[in-house]
């Protein structure tokens, strides 16, 4: 029997052809990033994406718009909140009070290995009761995250060797790291990563606070004399929120598909972002720059700087309704946890 005549029989049989097409119940998410579509995190962002499609069997599907087409870096949060786009990516340095949880994963404490990083920041974040209740009564929910990496710095220029040589240099930093330079003794200059390189190239920064896979991404090796190994800590409040409101009507499977493929964000940006440092390295070796590591007494005399800078934050979470020392006590627990995780058995990616 043809097409048409299988329509003409259910017609004349009163049946509608609602009734027996097949019903597609895709479900859209827009996710909002304010970065461009290339490099390791954008990498990870579609592996996000494709796998919320394959575990829901293309019921949902993730729009991304790219390159702050829907909002800045600056205006995420307000923007999830608000349901401008149903989930995206949060820098949560942007928002000290908003995403003073989250901050936890800048602060400057002994944390270097990316994946540990991000798997502690990971686990608090998304079990932590008191977290939870705090960005619920933002209509946000935690979904996933990814790390700079360790905290490095480059310089154009003497090498910094110890922690003595910071003194003097006129340095880009950020965050409680870069205030820690400046209490060594740097002159701090305001500027974002992006704009390093030319602050390097006109003599207007002598270093850069930086992150191993940055070198490549941004041809800081055509500007860059030598490379410091800081490992100090990482910057880690970087990643996907989505607006509570939104997720709360999702059905519980597609709830769990999207959390699902959150919490394997870390195994798989721990995975690129650890082939990219490598790479970045190598390409610095290979054109002979100087490479320096930072001792471990010069890397704890950097710890004991930074320490009031963890007690600042613990006030603010305080002042927040959280508990700032017991969330920093979980929080290095959760360090140690993966740190053991790590060394017993390997990285995920490894494991085979």
């Amino acid at each position: 029997m043809t097409t048409q005549s299988c329509k003409t029989a259910l017609m004349a049989a009163g049946l509608s052809m609602a009734l027996v097409a097949p019903s597609f119940a895709e479900t859209v998410l827009i996710y909002g990033e304010p970065g461009p579509n290339r490099g390791a995190r954008s990498e990870a962002t579609q592996w996000f994406a494709d796998q919320v499609a394959e575990k829901s069997g293309g019921d949902l599907r993730l729009d991304i718009n790219w390159g702050g087409a829907l909002f800045s870096e600056k205006a995420a949060v307000q923007s999830l909140r608000d349901g401008v786009a149903d989930l995206g990516s949060v820098i949560g340095v942007y928002f000290p009070q908003d995403m003073v949880a989250y901050g936890i994963a800048d602060l400057p404490m002994n944390n270097p290995d990316p994946w540990v990083g991000m798997k502690a920041t990971d686990d608090l974040m998304r079990n932590n009761e008191s977290i939870k209740a705090n960005l619920a009564a933002q209509n946000l929910v935690y979904v996933g995250t990814y790390t700079t990496s360790a905290v490095q710095m480059g310089c154009k220029g003497p090498a910094v060797k110890t922690v003595d040589d910071i003194a003097g240099k006129k340095v880009r930093g950020v965050g409680a790291y870069g205030q820690t330079f400046r209490d060594m003794g740097a002159n701090l200059v305001d500027m974002s990563v992006y704009e390093a390189y030319q602050g390097l190239e006109s003599g207007l920064i002598d270093c850069t606070q930086t992150y191993s896979y940055l070198v490549k991404a941004l041809k800081f090796d055509e500007v860059f004399d030598s490379y410091t190994f800081i490992d100090w800590g990482q910057i880690g409040a970087l990643g996907i929120m989505m607006n509570k409101s939104m997720f709360d009507a999702l059905t519980p499977e597609e709830q769990d598909v999207i959390m699902t493929a959150g919490e394997g964000l870390a195994d798989e940006f721990g995975r690129i972002i650890g082939q990219a440092n490598d790479e970045s390295i190598k390409m610095l070796e290979d054109e002979g720059k100087e490479i320096v590591r930072f001792s471990d007494e010069d890397r704890e005399k950097l710890t004991e700087a930074g320490q009031k800078y963890l007690d600042e934050w613990a006030g603010r979470a305080d002042a927040a309704g959280l508990d700032g020392q017991a969330l920093l006590q979980e929080y290095r627990d959760l360090i140690a946890k993966y740190t053991s995780e790590k060394d017993e058995q390997g990285y995920p990616w490894e494991r085979g």
